[in-house]
């Protein structure tokens, strides 16, 4: 069997669903459909998706702060997430910050 894209995609899709992952198909999300999710494809961030995972993955953290981190993802100052190497070595920027909890 050839090894192409459609066979990774397929790969990928069959794990994420056994993930338990909702699987869409393109087609019907894509821009101008009635299931979209986005105004064009040059938008690679799903905002609502995002936002709604925010909230789920971080019940704690107030809400502000949860828009403030929407904001910085969507907004990359520089266009990458990855920094400079430091000493030969490359790391994720440290966006986000939130301070120790009591308790």
């Amino acid at each position: 069997m050839p090894f192409s894209e459609s066979t990774v995609e397929e790969a990928a899709l069959e794990w994420f669903g056994e993930l338990g992952y909702a699987i869409g198909h393109g087609p019907e999300m894509a821009p101008g459909e009635a299931a979209a999710e986005r105004e064009s494809f040059a938008v690679v961030v799903l905002e609502v998706r995002l936002r709604e995972a925010l909230r789920r993955l971080n019940p704690e953290v107030p809400e502000e702060a949860l828009e403030e981190v929407l904001r910085r993802v969507l907004r990359v100052a520089d266009g990458t997430l990855v920094r400079k190497p430091v000493n030969g070595e490359f790391g994720m920027v440290g966006f986000f910050h939130f301070p120790e909890t009591a308790g």
